[in-house]
């Protein structure tokens, strides 16, 4: 009877000892770590600004096959659009990367134009073929066809060079010559806009390094717009208003935008207007402001000169759109004498936000605009043309005789 009760005394001790055992081992056993997020959520957004080649973030794929499943399970488990903001859009940059046929991963602004001049054809393409497809798209038709002038210009500045020789301001100096032999050069000089003054004194100094940089400059822009632009119109076609409400819980467009969507659901006339300007002014005010502030300062006085001899040389192809240096001409008082000199060069800079923003809201949105309500039928043709051929049209060499008619036209000299 004494030994079975030792017995099972020494079991129960036995059973004591192993519990704690096991007690003390879980009180030394590490913690399980916390379950990770996903990997699709809170992403980082790396390639924003479209300064480097892929989409908006180098940790996500780049490929439709692989965002698709990505997205549904983002959507599935609850989490709020903001914390999936950067997958959903990589998701709708990838599928309008698709639609205009461009490869994110080889569309890298810092080669230069040689090996991006089949992205800046096709961005253009694509702007024009979604306001083809969906005449409501105010915005792309008007990029589409402005966008022919800024293809242009890319191709073009491989002749800026010539343009800002001494010879190649001959026309400038002709035009001026009267008030120079009347007045003095230094008095002329001296009245004229501080980017004339640079481009007479300074442009003969342009250098290829210098246009190297801002093409690159201008390639980064036209990305940039793309990337911001092109994934709210992806999802506006494939989802309509629900996929433009998640997009804008997700943190993607703010207040002016979803507005302008709003206006382009109700597609009136007015309403349409309307989501043409707000998409304007996020384009030019929101998306590129500062890296034309950027641009401009840039290479010295370079950036400056560069930014000045496109608008100069620029006219959008929107129908009945003037060229700047008609829609804002220079007008000048010039001591002694005194003497007033009105000439048709710009009297702003491109890249300068309040003017830019000026000849587009006063100009272009209207002009384009009225295009397509009052003139439907030509409108839709010129949306039509071919690509080439509006490029084509848009190059200096075969401007030369309008560029030279709006350069020598419409000078005025007298009194003040």
């Amino acid at each position: 009877m004494h030994v079975l009760r030792r017995s099972n005394d020494l079991r129960a001790r036995t059973l004591v000892a192993v519990l704690a055992l096991i007690a003390g081992c879980a009180t030394l056993a590490p913690s399980a770590p916390a379950a990770a997020a996903p990997s699709f959520l809170d992403g980082r957004v790396t390639n924003g600004e479209g300064e480097s080649a892929g989409g908006i973030a180098a940790a996500l794929p780049d490929t439709r096959a692989e965002l698709e499943p990505l997205l549904a399970t983002a959507r599935r488990s609850g989490a709020s659009p903001q914390r999936y903001a950067t997958l959903l859009h990589q998701y709708w940059l990838v599928r309008g990367a698709d639609r205009a046929g461009i490869d994110l991963a080889k569309w890298d602004p810092a080669l230069g134009l040689g090996p991006n001049r089949g992205n800046v054809d096709k961005v253009y393409i694509n702007y024009l073929g979604l306001a083809r497809e969906r005449p409501e798209l105010y915005w792309a038709g008007m990029a589409g066809i402005a966008g022919v002038s800024f293809a242009a210009g890319f191709y073009d500045l491989d002749d800026v060079a010539s343009i800002m020789s001494v010879p190649g301001v001959g026309t400038l100096a002709t035009a001026i010559g009267g008030v120079v032999n009347a007045v003095g050069p230094q008095q002329v000089l001296s009245a004229l806009p501080a980017d004339v003054r640079l481009l007479v004194t300074r442009g003969p100094g342009l250098t290829d390094a210098d246009l190297r940089w801002y093409i690159q400059r201008l390639l980064i822009m036209q990305k940039h717009i793309f990337i911001d632009m092109v994934p709210m119109h992806e999802a506006y076609l494939d989802g309509g208003a629900e996929a433009i409400g998640e997009y804008a819980r997700a943190g993607l467009m703010d207040d002016n935008m979803r507005r302008a969507w709003d206006s382009v659901a109700a597609n009136t006339p007015a309403r349409l207007t309307d989501a043409l300007v707000r998409m304007a002014s996020r384009e030019q005010n929101q998306i590129v402001a500062d890296q034309w502030d950027v641009t401009s300062a840039g290479r010295g006085v370079m950036g400056r000169v560069m930014s000045y001899v496109t608008t100069l040389a620029g006219k959008p192809a929107v129908p009945d759109t003037p060229a700047p240096g008609n829609y804002a001409p220079i007008d000048v008082r010039i001591e002694p004498g005194p003497v007033r000199v009105r000439a048709p060069l710009p009297a702003f800079n491109w890249a300068d936000r309040a003017p830019r923003w000026k000849f587009i809201a006063d100009e272009l949105a209207p002009k384009y605009a009225a295009a397509i309500q009052r003139h439907p039928a030509e409108t839709r043709a010129l949306l039509a043309t071919p690509f080439p051929e509006l490029a084509a049209r848009g190059r200096l060499m075969q401007r030369v005789p309008v560029v030279l008619a709006d350069l020598t036209t419409g000078w005025w000299v007298g009194p003040a």
